[in-house]
């Protein structure tokens, strides 16, 4: 199974959300049939369907391959999701916790 980042970037890709991505990643499959197809299959599919999920892990198996591209895709999707929030716990944790967007100002905690 693919990390979770790439599934959330197969489900970018699927519905062409970012134009610039979908780019990187098609020319980047260009001279590869099954990863063209794989691309293909997952357009306008959800990202919970097995069609994106083959994507994400033709995306993998991309990146294990050519790690260069791994750094400019995830870098590549880092800037197209400047105003996302992604909050992620786990362990035993002692004391408050916070998810929000932009924060004007303090937080404090009674």
């Amino acid at each position: 199974m693919p990390e979770p980042m790439l599934v959330s970037i197969a489900a970018s890709l699927a519905t062409r959300a970012v134009a610039g991505l979908y780019e990187l990643v098609r020319a980047k499959f260009a001279d590869d049939p099954v990863a063209t197809a794989a691309l293909t299959a997952a357009e306008g599919a959800s990202e919970d369907s097995p069609q994106v999920r083959a994507l994400g892990e033709t995306l993998e198996r991309t990146i294990e391959a050519d790690p260069a591209f791994g750094a400019e895709l995830r870098a590549h999707h880092a800037v197209t999701q400047t105003g996302r929030v992604t909050n992620q716990i786990s362990g035993t944790v002692h004391g408050n916790v916070v998810q929000a967007g932009d924060i004007q100002g303090g937080i404090r905690f009674k």
